[in-house]
């Protein structure tokens, strides 16, 4: 079913929306479950869209989050290779307006800056990392906080997110979310406005001022 909506601002998930690195993440959180005894499909449902502390203090209180996460990250960035992207994103970063779309990534800024580099996409000026929030997603925070940087109310604002988590950020925030379908395969909460597979079928158009019609193609 065919679908549209008018928005000014446009904040990107990363990891699954925007790079398809699920079988590099799903590799490092693999050995680190092994090493530590961690019940790996009981930590796969709490992994994505999460920032590593969040994820670790839910599925091993007793251990010191901050500190393993650090590990997780020096790892993460070594492994880093050819990352894709998801199919059409490079295409439709490339139609919004200048200053009109952000990031909004559970990783931090370091490892967020490499990965769109990876996968060939531009790093934003705008961008909510790990470290800029006291409260991960899916608290609404940090799309709270990218819509902050763009200047704009949330709900002049869409969300494009693939995991649980960020799903529900956005929609706590008071923005519509289009869930991007390509790396996940489904959209777990019900919540999401719109679904897609990829960037590709999406299309804008002009709307009232400065708003743009974000519509799937028919």
């Amino acid at each position: 079913m065919s679908w549209q909506m008018q928005c000014e601002g446009f904040l990107f998930d990363m990891d699954g929306t925007l790079v398809d690195s699920t079988v590099l993440i799903e590799r490092i959180w693999h050995g680190w479950a092994l090493k530590n005894g961690i019940d790996f499909d009981f930590l796969m449902q709490h992994v994505h869209g999460r920032r590593g502390v969040e994820t670790i203090e839910i599925v091993a209180p007793h251990m010191d989050a901050k500190a393993e996460v650090v590990a997780l990250l020096a790892q993460e960035m070594e492994m880093m290779e050819d990352i894709p992207a998801i199919p059409g994103a490079a295409a439709f970063l490339a139609s919004l307006p200048a200053g009109r779309w952000a990031v909004v990534t559970s990783a931090s800024r370091a490892i967020a800056q490499a990965k769109l580099r990876a996968a060939g996409l531009p790093v934003p000026d705008l961008l909510v990392s790990s470290d800029d929030v006291e409260n991960g997603k899916p608290h609404p925070e940090p799309y709270l906080k990218g819509a902050a940087l763009l200047g704009l109310p949330p709900s002049r604002c869409v969300v494009f997110e693939d995991a649980e988590a960020g799903i529900r950020s956005g929609h706590a925030a008071g923005m519509n979310v289009v869930a991007i379908l390509h790396a996940s395969g489904h959209e777990p909460t019900g919540l999401a406005g719109a679904k897609v597979a990829h960037y590709d079928e999406l299309t804008l158009r002009p709307g009232e001022g400065a708003a743009l019609i974000l519509e799937q193609r028919s």
